[in-house]
């Protein structure tokens, strides 16, 4: 294959040609071309890396309940009401996935689970790579034990939600998971809106895990807002 028809293959792919289509379109063979589109975009790949350019977007998803929380104007299942939807989910929390895409087949996915009533990120994961057989059971995986399942949200939507969960509850005295520090550059850099709502009416709500230091937690709200300035549920016990 000489340069002009590695130009030409180059062209037309910017025109969202297939690989099978070019071939047709320039008489080559098929596996030829696609075998030269591979081994292009695994090159643009590396450089990207070298350069510490994040790889494009391909999606960010969120379980259907948050999105109708926070934007319910777009929300899938705005016909159920918020009442309704904090009994049948685990409140206050979101599962939040960015994935972007390096090359074909390649997928780097980053996931952060978000306690966006009190606590900010409770867990992050990744950056983690896949396939697209695999990023697709995966995606789906996250998002079984919702109601509604995920549905897809802005790049900046996505930042709104976990960066404004983490500065409110920075403000509260917690920080992030310590697996967010590695995870969090595949949000890029978050212009501070929109402006979203934390907590739950008004106050910080906690709800303990099976992995919390309870006592800390509630120690270090007391310090932060005073007693009676949030509400807490330990087991089924609440406190209002």
């Amino acid at each position: 294959m000489d340069s002009e028809q590695t130009q030409e293959i180059l062209r037309l792919r910017d025109k969202k040609l297939t690989p099978k289509q070019i071939a047709r379109k320039m008489g080559l063979k098929v596996s030829d071309v696609t075998r030269f589109v591979k081994e292009q975009a695994e090159q643009v790949a590396i450089a990207r890396e070298e350069s510490g350019e994040l790889a494009p977007l391909v999606e960010c998803l969120i379980n259907a309940n948050c999105l109708y929380r926070f934007f319910p104007e777009e929300g899938a299942i705005a016909t159920q009401s918020e009442d309704d939807l904090e009994t049948t989910t685990d409140p206050g929390m979101a599962i939040v996935t960015v994935t972007r895409s390096p090359g074909l087949n390649r997928f780097i996915v980053c996931t952060y689970l978000v306690d966006y009533w009190c606590l900010g990120v409770k867990d992050a994961s990744g950056p983690r790579k896949y396939n697209r057989s695999e990023y697709q059971k995966i995606a789906s995986l996250y998002y079984d034990s919702f109601i509604g399942g995920s549905e897809k949200i802005s790049l900046t939507q996505a930042q709104a939600i976990v960066w404004g969960a983490v500065e409110y509850a920075e403000t509260l005295g917690f920080k992030p998971h310590h697996d967010f520090e590695q995870s969090k550059e595949q949000l890029g850099e978050w212009n501070g809106e929109p402006k979203l709502e934390f907590g739950k009416d008004g106050k910080p709500f906690y709800t303990s895990g099976p992995y919390d230091n309870s006592a800390s937690i509630i120690s270090t709200l007391n310090k932060s807002v005073g007693e009676g300035n949030y509400h807490y549920m330990m087991g089924r016990e609440m406190d209002l």
